[in-house]
């Protein structure tokens, strides 16, 4: 997982199937072995998650009262089991140290997001047999196009962190969306598996349905750009504003998988997990916004640190909101711990910086003769919603005790905060084994307690003062960023099949029949029209076009050998007029009656199912059922925890339309779905 792209061939040429290769994943980079320890730990929970599935079974299947408690015996070790691999994987998720940049820098690190972890797909046979059955083609032709296909989506495993990562990843996106609407058709499956691992609990998610496929790299794009973000360099102007934008991008990617994929069956795309994500995108933004402003240094000047000290409350305030929607249900049980106890951290320390900013407001700067009183009363109004009882701001300006009494008790308030942030960072482990992030609190700390100390001592009774909340602003709005698909592009590998708009999975077409044309006194017999592929009609029934079994409503797919699907009516005419004396053949194809479809089977997310789950399957025989057959029981669905769980939603719910003729449906174990591979990323 090196971050330098595979050098090109310098005899390659840049054809438009060409595409970026992705990193090495065998490089010794601190990505790449986080990456790699988190498949190793998806494995041992798959395999972890199987015993306790067969633990549960024999549970309900024994009455025998002493297998039952040495069954019980085994539950609980297979649970323990899980709970530390879980916290292992946890701790990969807080590793934040190594996504920063590698330059030393003294600021608080930001949080990236891991890559979801995925296995192998062979498209190779399913898509070949559905070119043979479905387009009547020789799949033959097709195997360096399914080759291009499965090697853009291997190298997505491993994008290089960069631009050309991200579009790489789109690309395979863009990409899904043609092989979807040529291979997918909505009444079955073709028998391709897809299999994603979660982000947070490495839990595996098993579907035939390319759209857990689409989600999935939909949230990778989402990831990379955070893990942009955090590896800019925020000690120069130029890797601010890459940084604000990189997580603005990122806010906008998984806030566009949350609004097109609702019914995702991965806890980490589920509605509720992407908004926080998306909120906690867009909380680094701002606090990056806020370096960006102090980056050239804070000028002790009354009217600029009135000015930052709305910046910086703001930031508070936005990560307030973050660790309070960390802490609601039902994400609070899959959130890492780490990155809630870190949203508080910084709203403690960003809200301390606001009384520091505040009190040296009021002790650094005296009202002078010379200076604007009713501006500076304005400019000091703006931070408070309502000041302590008894005192008029404009008195505060003129007053030097006053002054020095709000100031004060602004300090003392940040003292407060910044003690409150260092507690919490000393309460988690692994928090405290950031070094930076514990040079910055407890420097933070030490200035506001150096500033404090600088005041002239007064009678306490004279300094109980309370400091009132200061009002965030900020002049910088964040807001996400939308995807921008289009200035990516792709060219679809199944071209030769012809336009997309008629070649589909949703269409079914007769195989190819071959006409003969006679040359009859420069008569075709027939008029085309339409786009490509060209359509016939007004087709004379007298004629022998017709007579050699040429419908009205045929396509023309080739003249003479040569492949028209492309070709227009103009073309098309061109060659047809060329037949002379000798006969010429004309392949056409008609389209059949589309079978009514079905909906896709798809798993989908309950907000009422328990914390966590650890695997869903789907029947692969699944295609069809009765109208007049009940529908069969659901797959067992297997939850993480073992709380509440004969309350908790125990199936996923697997919506099907009925249409056609019933076909017995084969009763297949979940495991059965899953391969013993491990991941090579």
């Amino acid at each position: 997982m090196t971050d330098a792209l595979l050098p090109r061939q310098a005899a390659e040429p840049a054809g438009d199937g060409y595409f970026r290769k992705g990193c090495n994943p065998l490089a010794e980079t601190g990505r790449s072995k986080l990456q790699n320890q988190r498949a190793v730990l998806n494995q041992q929970i798959l395999r972890a998650v199987r015993m306790r599935a067969g633990a549960e079974n024999l549970l309900r299947a024994t009455t025998n009262n002493k297998v039952r408690e040495q069954v019980l015996l085994e539950l609980s070790f297979v649970n323990s089991d899980l709970q530390i691999l879980k916290e292992e994987l946890e701790g990969l998720n807080i590793s934040v140290e190594v996504y920063q940049n590698a330059e030393e820098t003294f600021s608080i690190p930001l949080v990236p997001l891991g890559l979801k972890e995925t296995k192998d797909v062979d498209f190779t046979l399913p898509l070949k047999d559905f070119i043979q059955e479905h387009y009547s083609q020789d799949s033959s032709e097709y195997e360096d196009e399914i080759a291009d296909l499965m090697d853009l989506r291997q190298a997505c495993r491993t994008p290089s962190r960069d631009e050309a990562g991200i579009e790489m990843l789109i690309s395979y996106f863009l990409q899904l969306g043609f092989v979807e609407n040529r291979f997918f058709p909505p009444t079955r499956h073709i028998g391709v598996l897809f299999t994603w691992y979660d982000s947070f609990t490495g839990v595996p998610v098993c579907q035939q349905n390319l759209l857990l496929e689409k989600a999935s790299i939909l949230f990778n794009i989402g990831a990379l750009y955070t893990q942009i973000g955090t590896r800019c360099n925020r000690q120069t102007q130029a890797g601010l504003e890459n940084a604000v934008d990189a997580f603005q991008k990122a806010a906008g990617v998984l806030s566009y998988l949350k609004e097109t994929f609702t019914h995702t069956p991965s806890y980490d795309m589920s509605p509720a997990m992407l908004t926080v994500l998306v909120k906690m995108m867009l909380a680094q933004a701002q606090e990056c916004v806020f370096e960006q402003i102090g980056l050239s240094g804070i000028r002790n000047e009354f009217f600029t640190l009135v000015k930052m000290t709305q910046e910086v409350a703001k930031v508070g305030e936005v990560y307030m909101l973050v660790n309070t929607a960390m802490n609601q249900e039902p994400v609070k049980e899959n959130i890492p711990y780490s990155w809630s106890k870190l949203a508080q951290i910084k709203s403690d320390h960003y809200k301390a910086l606001a009384h520091y900013f505040t009190a040296t407001i009021l002790c650094d700067h005296e009202l002078q003769p010379g200076d604007d009183e009713d501006q500076q009363e304005k400019a000091l109004s703006q931070l408070y919603d309502c000041v302590p009882e008894g005192l008029m701001l404009l008195d505060v300006l003129k007053d030097k005790v006053q002054r020095k009494q709000l100031g004060k008790a602004h300090l003392r308030k940040a003292i407060v905060y910044h003690e409150e942030a260092l507690r919490v960072c000393g309460l988690c482990k692994k928090l405290r084994n950031i070094e930076v992030l514990q040079e910055v609190l407890t420097a933070a700390h030490k200035r506001s307690l150096l500033k404090y100390a600088q005041q002239e001592t007064e009678d306490d009774f004279l300094s109980l003062i309370q400091a009132p909340d200061i009002l965030s602003k900020t002049e910088h709005k964040i807001e996400t960023i939308a995807p921008q698909f289009s200035k990516v592009k792709v060219k679809d590998f199944f071209h030769k099949l012809g336009p997309l708009t008629v070649f589909s999975a949703k269409q079914r077409w007769t195989a190819p029949r071959t006409i003969c044309l006679h040359h009859e006194a420069a008569e075709l017999g027939f008029s085309l029209k339409g786009g490509s592929p060209v359509q016939i009609y007004c087709l004379d029934p007298a004629s022998s076009a017709a007579s050699a079994g040429l419908k009205e409503g045929d396509y023309i797919v080739s003249v003479g050998g040569v492949d028209c699907k492309w070709l227009g009516v103009s073309e098309v005419l061109e060659k047809l007029k060329s037949v002379g004396k000798q006969p010429m053949e004309m392949e056409v194809i008609s389209c059949q009656d589309t079978a009514a479809s079905l909906h896709s089977k798809s798993a989908t997310y309950s907000m009422g199912m328990q914390k966590t789950y650890s695997l869903i399957c789907l029947a692969m025989d699944e295609d069809k059922i009765d109208q007049t057959k009940k529908t069969p029981l659901k797959l067992p669905f297997l939850s993480w925890g073992t709380k509440n769980r004969q309350k908790a939603a125990s199936t996923l719910c697997l919506p099907s339309a009925v249409a056609g003729s019933s076909q017995t449906k084969k009763k297949l174990s979940p495991f059965t779905l899953f391969n013993t591979e491990s991941s090579l990323y």
